[in-house]
């Protein structure tokens, strides 16, 4: 069973000397130079709209998600029909909308994805080490692999 359509949207040049098409979303002739072809529709730019907030679909990506005979942005999808969860870092909710890194089967917020014994933020390139269920930068994981018997503890 399909809960969700995530659709592309195309914009599509209007040659002046092809039929004019009916929008899906007003039902009038589009007779603008650009149109936005999704769902199999075709559509005005002001027409292809978030059911929440408004915003041109066209302008915010190249996505639209369906569901219960909606058509949202992809940020408002997944606050009302995404799965929150907790990071593992911190503990707290981390909104279904919101940028994560991921870890295995841990999850963090952005702001959380830093070494937990010295608190080094991780950029993108960085080597990151996940050692009991602890995300490390090299250095910490290195100097815990020549003491022995590791096992950190987290500050």
């Amino acid at each position: 069973i399909v809960l969700f359509l995530s659709s592309g949207i195309q914009m599509l040049s209007v040659h002046p000397d092809t039929k004019p098409k009916g929008c899906a979303g007003c039902s009038r002739k589009i007779k603008d130079r650009f149109l936005l072809k999704a769902l199999d529709k075709y559509w005005h730019e002001d027409c292809l709209k978030c059911a929440c907030c408004d915003c041109r679909l066209g302008e915010v990506g190249s996505t639209l998600y369906t569901k219960a005979n909606l058509i949202l942005c992809r940020r408002d999808y997944l606050r009302l029909f995404g799965v929150t969860g907790n990071c593992a870092a911190c503990s707290k909710l981390i909104p279904a909308f919101e940028m994560v890194m991921r870890a295995k089967d841990n999850v963090y917020h952005l702001d959380c994805f830093a070494c937990q014994l010295c608190s080094q933020r991780f950029c993108v390139g960085d080597k990151f080490f996940l050692k009991n269920n602890m995300i490390l930068c090299q250095t910490d994981y290195e100097e815990g692999l020549l003491k022995d018997g590791y096992a950190p503890q987290v500050r």
